[in-house]
């Protein structure tokens, strides 16, 4: 996981990253983010990011280098704002702002976290794919079990792939990277991000129905949102609790809330995604 997020410097807040070559036909929105995240936070110093919200221009190449430029927009004495261009072959892919904040104390208060099954009682996502390979011979099972898993996720409420039926209401995930992180707060904030846009549009089409294996559904995230409320450890268990309020115009609406295994709401994330069906010809 740690590999995967690093990049190198080229120039005064210009970076380079990379993405895995693991046969996936672009790159996941999640690392371009997080890699975002990481780009930004290098060029602040005294302040923790609590807050991004950023926009998917264009599909990621996996075979071309992401540029990242970072633009000081504000250094105040509480607050900082950074803007974050990733781009390949000269295109912007996507753009982020990203606004940090001194430490400071004031009033608290949360929202309750959901009761939930321990994680280690509820099956893995890769158990879940091997067991529909039992059922199904769709080639998409073979590539999804043949991906890198650099984050566990274990769903609660987890639908159906191949028979999906309406789901209403939260769907709760727990997830971790795979692996220690050290202590750089810097990389559990990025590998939050990276995980957060797993399974987020989910929440909206299985409202109506369907999982990312129906044929003629057509899934994309256009911007994501996450606001930092506590520090935390993306290499322990946090539990993320989604669901969709609306969809309209072939766009799904999706909110998150991640807990911690105790109890405490870390992050909180918004998301609205392409979500339609292709048309016959």
């Amino acid at each position: 996981m740690l590999e995967r997020l690093d990049l190198e410097l080229l120039d005064t807040d210009l970076f380079r990253g990379f993405g895995p070559h693991d046969g996936r036909p672009r790159i996941f929105g999640g690392l371009v983010a997080a890699q975002s995240l990481i780009a930004a936070c290098r060029t602040v110093e005294g302040r923790t990011a609590h807050s991004l919200h950023g926009y998917f221009l264009r599909e990621g190449d996996t075979l071309v280098p992401v540029i990242y430029h970072v633009d000081r927009i504000r250094d105040g004495r509480s607050f900082a704002t950074r803007r974050v261009v990733a781009k390949q072959r000269g295109n912007a892919i996507f753009n982020m702002s990203v606004s940090f904040q001194a430490a400071e104390d004031g009033f608290e208060h949360q929202a309750q976290m959901p009761d939930a099954p321990a994680p280690e009682t509820v099956p893995t996502n890769e158990e879940r794919l091997r067991a529909y390979q039992k059922e199904s011979s769709h080639p998409a099972l073979d590539f999804l079990l043949s991906l890198d898993r650099p984050i566990q996720r274990r769903e609660v409420d987890h639908v159906n792939l191949l028979a999906p039926k309406v789901h209403e209401g939260i769907q709760r995930t727990w997830f971790r990277a795979d692996g220690a992180l050290g202590d750089d707060p810097v990389m559990h904030q990025a590998v939050l991000a990276y995980a957060s846009d797993y399974g987020l549009l989910e929440s909206a089409f299985n409202r109506h129905g369907h999982s990312f294996l129906t044929e003629k559904l057509i899934i994309a995230s256009l911007d994501h949102a996450i606001w930092f409320h506590q520090p935390f450890r993306a290499d322990q268990w946090m539990l993320d609790v989604t669901e969709s309020p609306r969809s309209s115009g072939g766009r799904g609406l999706n909110f998150g809330h991640i807990y911690s295994q105790d109890g405490a709401l870390v992050a909180s994330v918004a998301q609205e995604g392409l979500m339609r069906i292709r048309k016959s010809q």
